[in-house]
C-alpha cells in the first residue's frame, strides 16, 4: 500500500470520526433544548389542570372544559417531544437519563388518562349526571395521584443526579 493511499484512508477515519462526534453532540444539544420546552409545557399542563378542577368545583364548566382541552395540549406536546427523543436519540443518552425520559412519559400518560376522566365529568355534570360525574371526577383524582408518584420519582432522579440536570 502506497503513503498515498494509507494518507486517504487516514483522513478518511479522521472525517469519519469528527462526523460522528458532531451528530453526537447535535442530539445532545436538541435534547437540551427541548427539555426546558417539555418541563414548561407540564407546568403549563397543571396549572390549567388544577384551574380546571377548580372551575368544575364553581360550576363553570364550560371554562373548565377550556383548562382541561388546555391542560391536556400541554400534556401531549411533552409526551410527543419526549417519545421523539425516546425514538431518535436513546443511543445518545445515559441510563439515568433514560430513566428519567421514562418515567416523565409514564407520569404524563396519567396525567393525559386524568384529564379524559375529568372531561368526562364535566360532561356528566353539565347534564346533572352528579353521580357518574363525581365517579369520573374521583377516577381522575386516582390517576393524578399515581402521576404524583411518578413525578416525585422524576424529582428524586434529578436531585440525586444534580450533575446531570440544569
Amino acid at each position: 500500500m502506497s503513503k498515498y493511499s494509507k494518507l486517504i484512508i487516514f483522513i478518511l477515519v479522521l472525517v469519519l470520526i469528527s462526523a460522528a462526534i458532531v451528530l453526537i453532540d447535535s442530539s445532545v444539544d436538541t435534547i437540551n433544548k427541548s427539555m426546558p420546552e417539555i418541563s414548561d409545557a407540564i407546568v403549563k399542563g397543571d396549572s390549567d389542570y388544577n384551574e380546571a378542577v377548580e372551575l368544575v368545583n364553581n360550576k363553570n364548566f364550560e371554562e373548565s372544559m377550556n383548562k382541561a382541552v388546555s391542560a391536556e395540549e400541554n400534556y401531549n406536546s411533552s409526551l410527543d417531544k419526549l417519545n421523539d427523543i425516546q425514538d431518535k436519540y436513546s443511543a445518545d443518552v445515559n441510563e439515568v437519563q433514560k430513566e428519567y425520559i421514562s418515567t416523565v412519559i409514564r407520569e404524563l400518560e396519567l396525567k393525559i388518562q386524568a384529564v379524559g376522566k375529568m372531561k368526562e365529568s364535566i360532561e356528566c355534570f353539565k347534564v346533572y349526571s352528579n353521580y357518574t360525574g363525581t365517579n369520573y371526577a374521583s377516577e381522575a383524582n386516582d390517576l393524578i395521584y399515581e402521576a404524583t408518584q411518578y413525578q416525585s420519582q422524576r424529582d428524586a432522579i434529578v436531585s440525586d443526579n444534580h450533575n446531570l440536570f440544569n
